[in-house]
């Protein structure tokens, strides 16, 4: 007797364990930003809110800078269910789903303050990620690279005509290219590593990126003309593949959600300070501008309202590859939180 009741307890501890091994989930977190930037920052602190919030049965790993592939790698391996999670920019993320390509209208938010009140806005979120499910993702939040602003060899950039004839590197995205193509610049998808060659040699006269950006591969040392256009917001969509997604509990779902908001909000505050002191560097953007020689030009409203009036055939051409219906939900909430 005692012998059996032995084995059944040995069998009952074996059956324990196993079902707290299968309880925990240990998901992937995969980005391409450097793991100084806040993008990363932030993915780190969702795996740390979801680690926290669920005592633990949930634990996200992260790996930044591309370890698990290019970004359309790793939206392809989210739709294919081996990658649980990723953060992948509109840019990318529209040659599956087009609708994200609103995201990449050039000069449609008039300042940063209503950009980020848009994209943190609950009706705008439930509206373009009611697009992504049907493609094999589920959006629940953002990251976030920067607003891009224009680098070139050639000469100051203060209105649209100032980019005629410039061969610019940028995204190979649509909406990237139709924005370039429009203010008569010649758009060129050349692969991000060999943007400072490129400046470099001629083979291009600009590329377009984030400041920072620009400072940390060093294409400022090769390309002085800097102009703060922030024509386009680098918005990243978290997308969890569906197989995961339908694993996890209602309670589990909402704090992804959560966790989410958390990764957005810290992404932004190291960005910031990122802004005031480079790494590596230690000195404030502007700072550095001064003492290597780089002209920075901040436009003024006039000059921005100028570059927005060039873009309306892009918008007005995206405004039917979208979806009036989008376009206009999205215009709506632009002029709400412009007020």
């Amino acid at each position: 007797m005692q012998r059996i009741l032995s084995f059944l307890i040995v069998v009952g501890m074996t059956c324990f364990l196993c079902a707290s091994a299968q309880a925990k989930m240990t998901l992937k977190f995969g980005h391409v930003a450097p793991p100084f930037h806040g993008q990363s920052k932030g993915v780190e602190a969702f795996a740390d809110y979801v680690a926290e919030q669920t005592d633990g049965e949930i634990e996200v790993k992260t790996f930044p800078f591309g370890q698990l592939g290019s970004e359309r790698s790793m939206a392809e391996q989210v739709q294919s269910g081996t990658l649980e999670i990723a953060s992948i920019t509109t840019a990318v993320m529209q040659n599956y789903v087009p609708q994200t390509a609103i995201m990449d209208l050039p000069f449609v938010f008039p300042d940063r303050e209503t950009a980020y009140a848009v994209v943190d806005d609950k009706e705008w979120q439930e509206k373009i990620f009611s697009y992504l499910p049907d493609r094999g993702f589920i959006g629940i939040g953002w990251t976030e690279n920067e607003f891009r602003d224009i680098n070139n060899t050639q000469r100051p950039v203060k209105k649209p005509e100032d980019l005629e004839g410039m061969k610019i590197r940028v995204m190979n995205s649509p909406v990237y290219m139709d924005t370039f193509k429009q203010v008569g610049a010649s758009p060129v998808g050349i692969p991000f590593p060999e943007l400072y060659n490129a400046l470099q040699q001629g083979v291009i006269d600009a590329q377009e990126n984030p400041l920072l950006t620009s400072i940390l591969i060093k294409a400022t040392e090769v390309a002085k003309h800097v102009t703060n256009t922030d024509h386009i917001l680098t918005e990243c969509m978290i997308i969890v593949s569906p197989s995961v997604w339908d694993r996890l509990s209602d309670k589990q779902k909402k704090i992804f959600r959560e966790a989410a908001d958390v990764c957005i909000r810290t992404n932004r505050e190291v960005n910031r300070e990122l802004h005031k002191s480079l790494p590596k560097i230690g000195i404030s953007i502007e700072e550095y501008c001064q003492e290597n020689d780089v002209e920075l030009i901040q436009l003024t409203d006039e000059q921005r309202q100028a570059f927005a009036e060039a873009m309306q055939p892009v918008w007005e051409k995206y405004r039917e590859i979208v979806g009036p219906d989008l376009f206009d939900f999205f215009m709506a909430k632009i002029e709400e939180h412009s007020n």
